[in-house]
């Protein structure tokens, strides 16, 4: 199969409908912060740290993944219906025929649940929707795979991952892997997807091509975010309950070590070095990076309750959103020092850094 950004997306690109922004005038660097209940996305220009856009009409949009290329944005909703009820208007342009076939249930395609969800696909140049996917059951999460080809959503209340060709937006598979469905993200080579189930402890490795558990690990309590090496050796998971971070080694299949952080773990992220790790611990207001090397730590306090973060690549800072406050901190990657922060309307979820027109 072809790269999908290179095959028949003309139409479905062309028949967009462009949703209510306040967008960028220029090109320039930016970071995707999902606001969940807010309905709504803003873009954050992660050179200035100031909100210069915002996208509404996206239902409890949580999840969210950008393409490599950085011209699409699949966005998740965690706001499911029952089967049958009505979805989401068309893209203006779009016939009837081409929104009904792209709602309907693929033949063969086991799903799990009474409910859909739906993905908006958007075109990062102008905030315009290219297609709206009905997926099995609510969105958590969202992960692209490297060459662009697939996207795969995690359903935590069916305990399953579905993923969608984004060559043809259809549904192909959807496949049970443990109870709460968390987390979800590529190995480099996009030959596997790593799923963390919250309710059983468990990281699994879903194969990609045949869409089958090639295995499964036990890491700690609650497993949730997880992020793995520039070269997929390690998977570093957040286990909530235990508040520990386990460091699972994908050869192996199996934890090789196991670090101690803090209450409530939430956001992770690995450092522009690659060689340090950044985990936020909501239950006691604080962020910490480990030195993965060495093993030394480092805090910083930021209150109230430091929830999903994401390194902004090639610029030495983190955004760190708060569960419980509308905003954003901004802070260095080497001393956890706070740069600045920026009141973004909402609570802040899975950020995705790429580039707008």
């Amino acid at each position: 199969m072809k790269h999908w950004v290179r095959t028949g997306l003309a139409a479905a690109i062309a028949a967009g409908a462009t949703l209510a922004v306040a967008s960028a005038a220029s090109a320039r660097n930016v970071a995707y912060v999902p606001l969940g209940d807010a309905n709504a996305l803003v873009i954050v220009d992660t050179d200035t740290d100031k909100v210069v856009g915002r996208v509404d009409g996206l239902p409890g949009v949580h999840g969210l993944a950008g393409t490599p290329d950085g011209r699409f944005l699949i966005a998740g909703s965690n706001v499911a219906r029952e089967k049958g009820k009505k979805a989401p208007p068309k893209p203006k342009g779009m016939s009837a025929k081409q929104h009904e076939a792209h709602h309907k249930k693929p033949a063969g395609v086991k799903t799990i649940g009474d409910e859909v969800s739906t993905l908006t696909i958007l075109r990062t140049s102008d905030n315009a929707v290219v297609r709206r996917v009905d997926v099995p059951g609510g969105v958590h999460h969202v992960a692209v795979s490297p060459d662009g080809r697939l996207a795969v959503v995690t359903h935590p209340a069916e305990g399953t991952i579905s993923a969608i060709d984004l060559e043809t937006f259809k549904l192909v598979a959807n496949v049970p892997t443990g109870a709460l469905t968390n987390y979800v993200a590529f190995s480099p080579d996009g030959a596997v997807v790593y799923v963390s189930n919250a309710g059983n402890g468990t990281v699994s490795a879903v194969d990609t091509k045949r869409w089958y558990v090639r295995w499964n690990a036990v890491v700690g309590e609650s497993p949730e975010h997880l992020v793995l090496s520039k070269d997929g050796r390690r998977i570093y998971v957040n286990n909530v309950d235990d508040g520990s971070v386990s460091i699972l080694d994908t050869g192996k299949r199996a934890v090789v070590k196991t670090i101690k952080v803090g209450e409530g773990l939430h956001g992770i992220d690995l450092a522009d070095d690659g060689k340090t790790l950044i985990v936020a611990a909501l239950g006691d207001d604080k962020i910490v990076s480990i030195d993965l090397a060495s093993g030394k730590t480092r805090t910083a306090t930021l209150k109230p309750t430091p929830y999903h973060l994401a390194t902004v690549r090639g610029t030495g800072k983190v955004y760190v959103s708060s569960s419980d406050k509308p905003k954003i901190w901004v802070v260095d990657q080497k001393s956890l020092k706070v740069l600045g922060e920026i009141p973004i309307g909402g609570k802040g979820h899975q950020i995705v850094q790429g580039a707008a027109g």
